[in-house]
């Protein structure tokens, strides 16, 4: 399934797991620690599947101790999905300003994610209880506009921010708004849902 557009698709458990071997091979490669032969081979053989050449949004994780280490991703794409499993997540071990680059000591500390998008679509709402009403929290992603600020969380965050008040004041925090900026009619929202794919994990 290869498009030139951003597409909707449901990976496999072993599909997912192919994605977050490919991140963590990519970081590890900067690191000067690259995979063996064998296992080069047989993850390239792997990533010839037509799924890998699909267009979405991507989204790389990465997580210390279950605290956050680095998160950079895309909410859409117009390079393939291998390619943009890459560079996200050498943008997340090495280019999220909230953290320095990742060292190779943490190589083997680190738990990656990999979530990948459906396209993202505006959500009409009437005022703020309307808006509060069609969030569903475990299943949405938040991507708020406003002015020239933005800002997105993923559905995992809603582990943390099981309110949807708190969820979007969180959320108008790191675009740069004022707390309560949701609470105004000018805001614009938009919802994705993800399918993500964490070492050990499948979701």
């Amino acid at each position: 399934m290869t498009s030139d557009k951003t597409t909707t698709m449901t990976l496999s458990p072993e599909e997912g797991r192919c994605l977050v071997r490919l991140a963590r091979a990519t970081i590890a490669e900067r690191l000067a620690h690259p995979m063996t032969g064998d296992d080069r081979l047989a993850l390239q053989t792997e990533l010839q599947a037509p799924v890998f050449g699909s267009r979405c949004g991507v989204f790389v994780t990465l997580k210390i101790k279950n605290t956050l280490r680095g998160c950079i991703g895309s909410l859409t794409s117009t390079e393939p999905l291998t390619d943009n499993v890459r560079h996200n997540a050498l943008n997340a071990a090495f280019q999220d300003p909230r953290f320095p680059p990742l060292t190779i000591e943490e190589l083997a500390q680190i738990v990656i994610e990999v979530s990948i998008l459906t396209p993202p679509t505006t959500l009409s709402y009437s005022d703020t209880d309307d808006l509060l009403t069609r969030l569903r929290p475990g299943i949405d992603g938040v991507i708020i506009r406003k002015g020239g600020a933005s800002a997105t969380f993923l559905p995992q965050v809603w582990k943390q921010l099981p309110r949807c008040q708190d969820f979007l004041s969180h959320l108008c925090l790191k675009a740069g708004l004022a707390a309560q900026a949701w609470r105004e009619d000018n805001l614009q929202v938009e919802i994705y849902q993800v399918q993500y794919f964490e070492e050990g994990e499948i979701f």
